[in-house]
Protein backbone atom coordinates (compact mmCIF):
# COMPACT_ATOMS: atom_id res chain seq x y z
CA UNK A 1 0.00 0.00 0.00
CA UNK A 2 1.46 3.43 -0.78
CA UNK A 3 2.13 6.39 1.80
CA UNK A 4 0.84 9.65 1.51
CA UNK A 5 2.19 12.48 3.07
CA UNK A 6 -0.65 15.43 4.07
CA UNK A 7 1.16 18.84 5.32
CA UNK A 8 -0.37 22.26 6.70
CA UNK A 9 -2.76 20.26 8.47
CA UNK A 10 -4.72 23.24 10.83
CA UNK A 11 -5.64 22.84 14.10
CA UNK A 12 -9.38 22.72 13.96
CA UNK A 13 -8.77 19.98 11.36
CA UNK A 14 -5.87 18.01 13.33
CA UNK A 15 -8.67 18.38 16.33
CA UNK A 16 -11.70 17.09 14.58
CA UNK A 17 -9.31 13.79 13.60
CA UNK A 18 -8.43 13.47 16.98
CA UNK A 19 -12.08 14.04 18.48
CA UNK A 20 -12.79 11.26 15.78
CA UNK A 21 -10.43 8.63 17.21
CA UNK A 22 -11.73 9.05 20.41
CA UNK A 23 -14.84 8.53 19.81
CA UNK A 24 -14.44 5.22 18.26
CA UNK A 25 -11.73 4.21 20.15
CA UNK A 26 -9.46 4.37 17.11
CA UNK A 27 -6.13 4.96 15.89
CA UNK A 28 -5.22 8.52 14.51
CA UNK A 29 -4.44 6.90 10.98
CA UNK A 30 -7.87 4.95 11.16
CA UNK A 31 -9.76 7.82 11.81
CA UNK A 32 -8.04 9.53 8.97
CA UNK A 33 -8.10 6.54 6.80
CA UNK A 34 -12.40 6.98 7.37
CA UNK A 35 -12.40 10.26 6.56
CA UNK A 36 -10.56 9.73 3.23
CA UNK A 37 -12.61 7.42 1.88
CA UNK A 38 -15.88 9.34 3.35
CA UNK A 39 -14.55 12.52 1.54
CA UNK A 40 -13.94 10.82 -1.63
CA UNK A 41 -17.06 8.69 -1.64
CA UNK A 42 -15.32 5.23 -0.58
CA UNK A 43 -17.28 4.62 2.46
CA UNK A 44 -18.85 1.27 3.40
CA UNK A 45 -22.86 0.97 3.22
CA UNK A 46 -22.50 1.61 7.19
CA UNK A 47 -20.53 4.59 7.03
CA UNK A 48 -23.36 6.03 4.38
CA UNK A 49 -26.45 5.23 5.90
CA UNK A 50 -24.75 7.23 9.11
CA UNK A 51 -25.30 10.50 7.20
CA UNK A 52 -28.88 9.59 7.37
CA UNK A 53 -29.30 9.13 11.02
CA UNK A 54 -31.25 11.52 12.40
CA UNK A 55 -27.59 12.54 14.95
CA UNK A 56 -26.36 13.64 11.65
CA UNK A 57 -28.78 15.87 10.51
CA UNK A 58 -29.38 17.57 14.10
CA UNK A 59 -25.85 17.34 15.67
CA UNK A 60 -23.81 15.66 17.14
CA UNK A 61 -22.03 15.31 20.74
CA UNK A 62 -19.17 16.27 21.33
CA UNK A 63 -16.38 13.66 22.86
CA UNK A 64 -16.59 15.12 26.62
CA UNK A 65 -20.72 15.24 26.15
CA UNK A 66 -20.64 11.77 25.25
CA UNK A 67 -18.28 10.65 28.17
CA UNK A 68 -20.30 12.35 30.70
CA UNK A 69 -23.15 10.92 29.09
CA UNK A 70 -21.59 7.32 29.33
CA UNK A 71 -20.61 8.06 33.03
CA UNK A 72 -24.04 8.87 34.16
CA UNK A 73 -25.42 5.63 32.84
CA UNK A 74 -22.65 3.63 34.49
CA UNK A 75 -23.72 4.77 37.70
CA UNK A 76 -27.52 3.92 37.38
CA UNK A 77 -26.05 1.13 36.27
CA UNK A 78 -24.26 0.97 39.95
CA UNK A 79 -26.87 1.96 42.14
CA UNK A 80 -27.79 -1.08 45.00
CA UNK A 81 -30.56 -1.53 46.90
CA UNK A 82 -33.46 0.12 45.35
CA UNK A 83 -35.13 -0.45 42.08
CA UNK A 84 -34.71 2.21 39.34
CA UNK A 85 -38.24 1.29 38.37
CA UNK A 86 -40.97 -0.88 39.15
CA UNK A 87 -43.62 -3.08 38.00
CA UNK A 88 -46.63 -1.59 40.23
CA UNK A 89 -49.18 1.67 39.65
CA UNK A 90 -47.69 5.08 39.43
CA UNK A 91 -46.15 6.04 42.86
CA UNK A 92 -45.96 2.20 44.23
CA UNK A 93 -42.56 1.07 44.28
CA UNK A 94 -41.73 -2.69 44.95
CA UNK A 95 -39.44 -3.90 48.11
CA UNK A 96 -36.32 -5.51 46.09
CA UNK A 97 -36.60 -9.24 46.54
Amino acid sequence: MPDILVRHIDEALADRIKDIAREHQWSINEAILFALRRGVGLAPDDAQRELHDIAMLSGTWESTETAAFRAALEAFERVAGKPLFSDGPVGETQTPK
